[in-house]
Formats: structure tokens, C-alpha cells, sequence
């Protein structure tokens, strides 16, 4: 495993971390607490030391397996997690400050912990972005020892800029891959300038990039990639980057033909890690041999400039008219 600085927090982490939005199942199907524990313990003991989950994942079940697992490892693990996305209504008058401070401190029993490595503000809406008192807030539960950093994770390039102008975020989480560019453009030489960690998840922009899926391919009912595609029930561009599904078929059998018989998922993950300002990229698994696959990518050879190239003249070609200005 490689280690990069995470920004100001200064904490070395593993360049390819956890997600855990779908540890312990798949997107749509009921939670295995057993697996999961395989998950996180087969990656910790790989090298990873950064795990990322949230309390809206799996209705808080993710938030417990991770503590269980943080307690098991103690200080080998940096354990992040967000807040806010769980408020209903998900607008700016549900972030209130009573609601913020329920939260972490919910995320805290649920856990098990006493103090949060990372709390991050889960994709608030616009609104809560010019409202300091927000921002102060974890100040403030910083001093009383409930967490270490704030950061905040975010849907466009603009929010991630916006949300830097406070001092005490510490990382911005973005969505970064092959079909979804624009964040290398100015948002990487700000957070490079403001020592902002930079943690990259959706990198197989919803498997779309494992290069796996078909028109042929069907998601279950509750599967994100079924039921989400034009928004319905979050921001459409959590769900294979925003990229139409067809499309993304289409540009993706132009990489699979370019790259021949190597592994795209590995080749979607190493591009991702060739850009210096990333601190840490966090792919999500369903099981342990998913996470181990994931990893693969720490083994190859870095991308050449002709395959450099090549995938920014598919995502020209392909993807870039339909989503470089929306996020």
C-alpha cells in the first residue's frame, strides 16, 4: 500500500481507501453484518487505513460495523463519516444547528466512539453554504472534543469552492473519474493551494467504468442505478456520474476495445491516482473479493501519455458535452 497526506489534517492515508455505502450488500438488498465485517477487516488488513461511511447508509447498520471494526483496530484506522443527508425534508432549513449537533452525536452512540476522525457535511444544499454559523458549529464541537476535522462532501465543483473559503474545512469528497473531469481544471490548484484534501469517491462511476454492464444488464428495485437515474430520489449525478446509461455503454466499449484484455477497473482507479493532488480514492464493495480488486490498481504500471490521451479524447467525444458544466 501507498500513503498520501490528507491535506492540512496531516494524517498519511491509504491511496485507495473504503467507501462503504454498499458494504455488507448490494446497492438494493438487505444488509449482511457478517460480510461487511470481512469487507472492512480484509481491507485494513491490506493496507487500507481510511474508511469513509456515513448515517444514512444502511439506515446507520454501515456507522456500527465500522465502529465495531475502528475499536478492533484502534489507531491503525482513520474513520470518517457525514451528516445531514439523513434530514427530511434534505433542504437548508432542516440544518438546523440543534439537527447538526444531534447528529454527530447520534453518529458517536451509533459508533460507539468518543470523537470522530472526520465529520463531514453530506452534500448540503446550496443555501447552507453562506451560512457561517454552520461551519462554526464544528468549531465549536471540535473544542468540546466531539470531533477532530470537518469536511464536506459535495455534489459540484462550485460547492467544493465555496465550502474551501471556511478555515476549518479540512477535505472536500468529490466525485472524480473517466466521465467525470472537470474537477482536474481549477478545483485541484485551489485545494493544492489551501492544503484541502482531496478524497475522490464514485470512481467506477457506479460500475459503469468496470466495464462489465450491458443493455442487457438489470439493477434491482432498490438499487440506485435503477431507480435514480433521472434524479428521483437524489442528485442524479451520484448515479453512474450523471452520464446517461447508454452513452456511458457506448463510451466505455470504446475503452474496453483501446485497452484490449486489461482490466478497465484498475486502469479507471490508477488514472484517478495520477493525479498528485488526490489524497485517497474510496471504491465501495459488496464483498472481500470486490475490496481485493480493488486494490489491483496499486500494481500497475502508470498510465502512458498516448492512454492519457486517448481516455480524455473518448471523454471529449462521448461524455463531456452532457456533463462537464453540470457538476
Amino acid at each position: 500500500m501507498k500513503y498520501r497526506r490528507l491535506g492540512k489534517i496531516g494524517f498519511d492515508v491509504s491511496e485507495i481507501s473504503l467507501g462503504t455505502w454498499q458494504v455488507g450488500g448490494k446497492w438494493g438488498s438487505p444488509f449482511n453484518f457478517e460480510n461487511a465485517e470481512k469487507i472492512l477487516q480484509n481491507s485494513i488488513d491490506n493496507g487500507v487505513n481510511f474508511i469513509d461511511t456515513a448515517d444514512v447508509y444502511s439506515d446507520g447498520l454501515s456507522e456500527q460495523v465500522v465502529g465495531k471494526i475502528a475499536k478492533i483496530y484502534k489507531d491503525q484506522v482513520f474513520i470518517a463519516t457525514k451528516c445531514g443527508r439523513r434530514f427530511n425534508p434534505h433542504i437548508d432549513a432542516s440544518y438546523t444547528l440543534v439537527a447538526l449537533r444531534k447528529s454527530v452525536e447520534d453518529s458517536l452512540t451509533n459508533m460507539g466512539l468518543d470523537c470522530l476522525d472526520l465529520i463531514q457535511l453530506h452534500c448540503p444544499p446550496w443555501e447552507t453554504y453562506y451560512r457561517p454559523e454552520v461551519f462554526e458549529l464544528f468549531d465549536k464541537l471540535k473544542q468540546e472534543g466531539k470531533i477532530k476535522n470537518l469536511g464536506v462532501s459535495v455534489e459540484k465543483v462550485e460547492q467544493a469552492i465555496k465550502a474551501m473559503q471556511y478555515p476549518n474545512v479540512t477535505t472536500i469528497q468529490i466525485i472524480f473519474n473517466m466521465f467525470r473531469q472537470r474537477p482536474k481544471e481549477l478545483f485541484f490548484e485551489m485545494a493544492k493551494k489551501n492544503d484541502v484534501g482531496i478524497i475522490v469517491r464514485v470512481p467506477l462511476a457506479s460500475g459503469l467504468l468496470t466495464g462489465q454492464y450491458s443493455a442487457a444488464t438489470t439493477f434491482e428495485k432498490d438499487d440506485h442505478r435503477n431507480f435514480n437515474r433521472n434524479g428521483a430520489g437524489f442528485d442524479k449525478g451520484e448515479t453512474f456520474s450523471g452520464v446517461e446509461y447508454e452513452l456511458g455503454l457506448t463510451a466505455v466499449e470504446e475503452l474496453k476495445q483501446y485497452f484490449g484484455d486489461r482490466d478497465l477497473s484498475e486502469i479507471a482507479i490508477k488514472w484517478i491516482l495520477q493525479h498528485e493532488e488526490v489524497s485517497c480514492v474510496i471504491p465501495g464493495a459488496s464483498r472481500p473479493e470486490q475490496a481485493n480488486q480493488n486494490l489491483t490498481a496499486l500494481e500497475m504500471e502508470d498510465l502512458s501519455k498516448d492512454d492519457l490521451q486517448f481516455i480524455e479524447t473518448n471523454y471529449n467525444k462521448h461524455i463531456r458535452n452532457e456533463v462537464h458544466e453540470l457538476w
